[in-house]
């Protein structure tokens, strides 16, 4: 069976346009965010939300990359090598409404793991989530403040968010496993 296009790159630049606008708004403007992408598509929306914010605010937003490969808890039983990115936080969490952001939320754990990740950086005010994808089907109660779309997607199907910066194009596909 063929991929099923649920957002196709209109849809997901405005989603991500929304997304920062909410953000600004949440927070009462951007004086206490940070932005804080979880690798890898994270990472790349985290970057778009960054321009859309500094273009309505005209104020910069300190923006970081995390890899939460080792907080895992499930590391060792998907690989005995694990692949371990760069975490690149170079400002102070402490205080700061950290919005962590990745392309798709399904069961939590990433964000668990995540959030595990930050609090070695210190103690923000908030941690915040923005997802592109809400795939639904939780195992801990983790719920995104910030969605771009949510989507009921059966357990064998699997979630493709491809984006211009890791491959060719922007789109959120449906595909079988």
């Amino acid at each position: 069976m063929a991929a099923r296009i649920v957002m196709n790159s209109d849809a997901i630049e405005r989603s991500i346009e929304r997304l920062a606008l909410e953000i600004i708004e949440q927070n009462h403007g951007v004086g206490s965010i940070a932005l804080v992408g979880i690798h890898t598509g994270g990472v790349f929306l985290a970057s778009r939300l960054h321009e859309k914010i500094t273009t309505h605010e005209e104020s910069e937003v300190p923006t970081a990359s995390l890899d939460i490969t080792l907080y895992r808890d499930d590391w060792s039983l998907v690989s005995q090598n694990p692949i371990v990115r760069t975490t690149n936080i170079a400002f102070t969490v402490e205080e700061k409404n950290v919005v962590l952001v990745d392309d798709v939320i399904f069961t939590g754990r990433t964000i668990r793991a995540a959030m595990d990740a930050i609090m070695d950086y210190g103690r923000p005010r908030s941690i915040q989530l923005a997802v592109l994808v809400d795939r639904q089907g939780r195992e801990l109660p983790i719920q995104p403040d910030y969605t771009g779309v949510c989507i009921r997607v059966d357990v064998s199907e699997r979630v493709d968010v491809v984006l211009t910066e890791d491959r060719k194009g922007d789109e959120v596909a449906i595909d079988n496993k």
